[in-house]
């Protein structure tokens, strides 16, 4: 990883992912990359997201469960450059990588979106089990997330693995 000095931390990329609502999915089937922005919630650990119950995306997790899931952040404008350096603007991002599955189970997906549901809404009524067997659900288990912040030109860089 290059000469970069990795913090072992997961706090501030938790924090990241919990503040964040859209990412990005990274599936790959033979050799095709196939990335999709999705909202999403993290609970306890886990990337959960809803779908429909068919297409692409659910074809390649199938096919390969293997995914990479990214989130990133700005704030500010880009600044200008300082005499002999880059252009900058502050910065946060989380990259996690994982395996992913599509919840079968019908009461355990009435649980995964009644999960996501309240991580936007608080105050969201519970899902019913009609409701959830028309909606598909998917629940990504972390192995390893590195993150970064960069914040007047000073980066800081965080990694963590699961089950360590």
């Amino acid at each position: 990883m290059s000469d970069k000095e990795f913090q072992v931390s997961r706090e501030e990329m938790e924090e990241i992912l919990r503040e964040e609502t859209v990412g990005y999915l990274g599936l790959s089937v033979d050799g095709q990359p196939y990335v999709v922005p999705l909202n999403y919630a993290y609970v306890c650990g886990q990337i959960l997201f809803h779908c429909a119950l068919s297409g692409k995306k659910l074809d390649y997790l199938k096919s390969n469960p293997q995914v990479c899931f990214t989130v990133g952040r700005q704030s500010g404008g880009v600044q200008r450059h300082a005499e002999g350096s880059v252009c900058h603007i502050d910065s946060d991002s989380v990259i996690c990588y994982g395996r992913a599955r599509t919840v079968e189970d019908l009461r355990e997906r009435q649980s995964a979106l009644d999960s996501f549901n309240h991580s936007f809404r608080p105050d969201a009524d519970p899902i019913s089990l009609d409701d959830a067997a028309k909606c598909g659900a998917v629940e990504i288990e972390i192995t390893e997330m590195t993150g970064r912040r960069e914040r007047q030109r000073e980066c800081t860089f965080w990694t963590y693995r699961f089950g360590e």
